[in-house]
């Protein structure tokens, strides 16, 4: 018995059923998008390999698809000191990076302050698992050219419409600074030099909670003077935090504060929680940043930030920026749709004896008035087939035989 053929570990076929809803959800959230004044966008799903190893994917540069360059022979595979020496493009891990290199190579056809929709799928060399996969459609929304913080009030209240839109309810917006994130540091005396790595760590609190991440923090230059103990009793305070606590903190960056109530104050109607222990791993951060979270998951449902120092890596002269990318894989597992039938569907059972051109005649004549048709040979179960017909959308039903052949098509309800 031959072996099932399946996709590449890490990636999934889409039957019709599935591809339609997940397209119809792509509707949704595109539609949303468009209606707050983004404009989409397309970029290669390669690019330079130099670029995407430059320090601004984090450790998603780690998980990057390298594309080899034609024409390498043996010796070109002795000369290399490193698989990415053979190396001249690459898949994309993200669209933050490809959107700061396509900024670059057109600002002077964009407006000043330029809001984008990235749709597209991404490739990373993860470990499968439940929830991660190594092809997946990411849904960006940037905006370029604000400094202020109605940026990100705008790409708040778009994706919090985009997930209304789609009947998610529930969520939560955990909002933080990485201003504030360096301040607490400081005022725990961590050296600069181990910030980063004491931040990789502190990303961990919902993986494994405070215990695990004050083990972990001891362990780091500039924590000698905590007991493991001492550190966990403080990482469940800050996780406990709320807006008037942190207002009274004396390690608080004020600034960065201020700029985070400024966004709640603007959005009265929504959920915005401060959490002052959100990291979010990307290093690229450089302000604001936030989460989509919903009380019944262990994982987030999107996030972002701000990124100012990336688009000056490309075109040498500093662009703020920010952007919120919604997980679509796990969003559209959450999503119910009614099955949204095509009022122009239509289904033509034929018997054998139909004369192939009648059919084509007929199924013409039908397109050109703009209905999706389907010919389908009359099954000996029409019960079965009929149902059949019905989940995957078409709701009228037509019978060609020979003798009909010739005549007007009666359509009539599936069901």
């Amino acid at each position: 018995m031959a072996a099932p053929v399946t996709p590449p570990r890490g990636m999934r076929d889409f039957l019709p059923s599935e591809k339609a809803k997940r397209d119809a959800v792509l509707g949704k959230i595109r539609s949303v998008y468009r209606r707050f004044g983004f404009d989409e966008i397309e970029t290669p799903v390669v690019e330079d390999a130099k670029r995407l190893h430059s320090g601004l994917g984090g450790d998603n540069e780690k998980l990057a698809y390298a594309v080899m360059r034609r024409g390498l022979d043996v010796a070109d595979l002795h000369a290399a000191s490193t698989p990415l020496d053979l190396a001249d493009l690459g898949l994309r891990f993200d669209l933050t990076v490809p959107l700061a290199r396509f900024f670059a190579s057109h600002r002077g056809q964009l407006p000043t302050v330029f809001r984008s929709i990235q749709i597209a799928p991404v490739w990373r060399a993860e470990r499968p698992q439940k929830g991660r996969f190594r092809q997946f459609v990411q849904c960006d929304i940037d905006i370029l050219g604000e400094a202020g913080p109605i940026a990100e009030i705008e790409l708040i209240q778009a994706t919090a419409a985009a997930i209304d839109a789609l009947g998610v309810r529930d969520t939560v917006i955990r909002i933080n600074d990485r201003r504030v994130l360096t301040s607490l540091l400081a005022s725990w005396n961590v050296p600069a030099t181990a910030a980063d790595a004491a931040l990789i760590v502190i990303d961990k609190l919902d993986k494994i909670g405070p215990s695990g991440v004050a083990a972990e923090l001891v362990e780091l230059p500039g924590f000698s003077g905590w007991s493991s103990a001492d550190l966990a009793a403080t990482l469940e305070a800050l996780a406990a935090a709320d807006w008037e606590s942190a207002r009274e903190a004396s390690w608080i960056d004020r600034a960065a504060f201020s700029d985070l109530e400024a966004i709640r104050a603007s959005l009265p109607d929504l959920p915005i929680r401060f959490d002052p222990t959100l990291v979010r791993g990307m290093g690229y951060y450089t302000g604001t940043i936030f989460e989509l979270a919903h009380p019944d998951l262990a994982y987030s449902l999107g996030g972002g930030g701000r990124y100012d120092g990336m688009i000056g890596r490309f075109l040498g002269v500093d662009v703020p920026a920010v952007g919120f990318s919604l997980g679509f894989e796990r969003i559209v597992d959450l999503v119910e749709l009614d099955h949204e039938a095509d009022a122009d569907a239509v289904v033509l059972l034929y018997d054998n004896d139909v004369d192939a051109r009648d059919l084509a005649r007929i199924k013409q004549s039908l397109v050109r008035e703009h209905r999706r048709v389907r010919l389908e040979r009359r099954a000996k179960n029409a019960k079965n087939q009929r149902a059949a017909l019905a989940e995957q959308g078409f709701r009228q039903v037509g019978v060609v035989t020979a003798e009909t052949a010739d005549g007007p098509i009666e359509f009539r309800p599936l069901s």
